[in-house]
């Protein structure tokens, strides 16, 4: 049972260039990937500033998506006081859940977190048989063939609206955004600073978490990432650049110095190198749907938090063990500064993280399927396009199956998204978005 689970991954679709040649703007590289809450829709976001929106394909049986609309979210800004160009790019995405036939979601750069009503509108015409194409009546007129204008209804059209603008209130870069589960209220981090917003209020906000030191010269660490806790909207955590995750909790105090819980891993002196403070860092941090457990994601591993249990995580899954005795390597070419994300499966029993070389792993959370390791390649889109029989990536038994010497550190997944009800999958593969289910 345990071979057919890990055969039963495969490519399902491709959106983006699938040409023979690849000539990739950076504008085109895919910078955040989120699934709503039903799974029916999926957004991207680019280092261009667009947000592209996908939409379930009915008419297929598989988990198929077709286009829905595109819109630019964020234009290239210049601060004039601190002469500082602030980039277009889209850090996060994040669906807000919806209440009528609107759609609304929060996306973000740098600087400036914006929120979107996407709906659809019906295209009215006003028709008219009076008059001639030039505005004039017809020769020999008269009120006896005076007609009434008449409205003509045609296809809809999807608009994209801005609704509220939240800005001036982080002076660093915004690394996430997170939604609470009150449905009117999200937080924003950025290197030292987490803010509390109400989504109908954009021009205050509430500062939550502040790090930053009186002297900046005593600054030791940053905050890597935050999200809010999915039941309960007073709880929400955020992680460090020392490899630590702290739980706070709103109802203690308005300002939330002292976190109710802190999750770090003893760190083992004999082992301490001059990497080992970057790699240690993390990246990405995820609570299950039930807020039991956190998922945390760090260069060389990931980890799985019992939120009762702080002193040691249940489980640790070496991602790029083989590569220790590279860090030399990827600090010159600035690889082991990448940031990777992690996602939950929609039932919580899997997660799912991204590597070197288009490749990805899926780990069974309880330890009884094997690891599965596929890649996002065009190849992919090939054979299926000329029928083969081996559609999609072959799974691979483990990680350490990657070849160091062929691995393309160029290609890098870094973004990814999990269906909230099924076994499907978004990945963001440079400029390629890629979709792999077992349907």
């Amino acid at each position: 049972m345990a071979q057919d689970q890990e055969q039963n991954w495969k490519f399902a679709q491709c959106f983006g260039d699938k040409g023979e040649v690849e000539e990739v703007t950076e504008a085109d590289i895919i910078s955040a990937v989120e699934f709503d809450q039903t799974g029916d829709y999926l957004a991207t976001g680019d280092k261009g500033g667009r947000v592209v929106l996908f939409e379930r394909n009915e008419t297929k049986k598989s988990c198929e998506y077709k286009f829905y609309t595109e819109f630019q979210s964020h234009e290239p800004e210049f601060d004039y006081l601190k002469s500082l160009e602030i980039e277009e790019k889209i850090n996060k995405i994040k669906w807000v859940r919806r209440t009528n036939s609107a759609h609304f979601l929060l996306s973000t750069n740098d600087k400036t977190i914006k929120l979107w009503k996407v709906h659809e509108r019906q295209i009215k015409t006003v028709q008219t048989t009076n008059l001639l194409p030039d505005g004039t009546l017809p020769a020999g007129f008269t009120p006896d063939y005076l007609r009434l204008p008449s409205v003509a209804t045609h296809d809809f059209m999807v608009n994209a609206t801005t609704r509220r603008v939240y800005q001036n209130a982080h002076t660093y870069h915004i690394n996430s955004i997170s939604l609470n589960s009150d449905g009117e209220t999200y937080i924003s981090a950025d290197d030292l600073r987490i803010n509390l917003w109400n989504l109908n209020i954009s021009d205050q906000s509430f500062n939550i978490v502040d790090i930053k030191p009186a002297n900046m010269e005593e600054l030791t660490e940053v905050i890597t990432a935050a999200e809010a806790h999915p039941l309960h909207c007073n709880l929400f955590m955020y992680s460090i650049s020392k490899g630590a995750i702290k739980l706070a909790d709103m109802r203690q105090s308005a300002l939330c110095d002292r976190y109710h819980k802190v999750f770090e891993e003893e760190e083992n002196p004999t082992t301490r190198s001059f990497f080992t403070e970057i790699i240690s860092s993390i990246s990405d941090v995820r609570f299950s749907l039930d807020g039991r457990y956190i998922l945390s994601r760090d260069y060389l591993t990931l980890k799985v938090w019992d939120v009762n249990m702080e002193k040691k995580p249940v489980k640790t899954i070496n991602i790029h063990d083989a590569l220790r005795n590279k860090l030399c390597d990827l600090y010159e070419n600035d690889c082991i500064f990448d940031k990777f994300e992690c996602t939950w499966s929609g039932d919580g029993r899997s997660v799912l993280t991204g590597s070197y070389h288009n490749f990805f792993h899926i780990y069974d959370t309880a330890g009884q399927l094997p690891d599965i390791t596929l890649q996002a390649d065009k190849s992919a889109f090939k054979a299926k396009r000329i029928g083969s029989k081996k559609v999609g990536a072959t799974p691979k038994k483990s990680a350490k199956d990657m070849d160091l010497n062929n691995v393309d550190f160029g290609k890098k997944i870094l973004h990814a998204s999990w269906h909230p009800r099924e076994n499907s999958i978004a990945v963001a593969a440079t400029n390629n978005l890629f979709i792999f289910s077992t349907l």
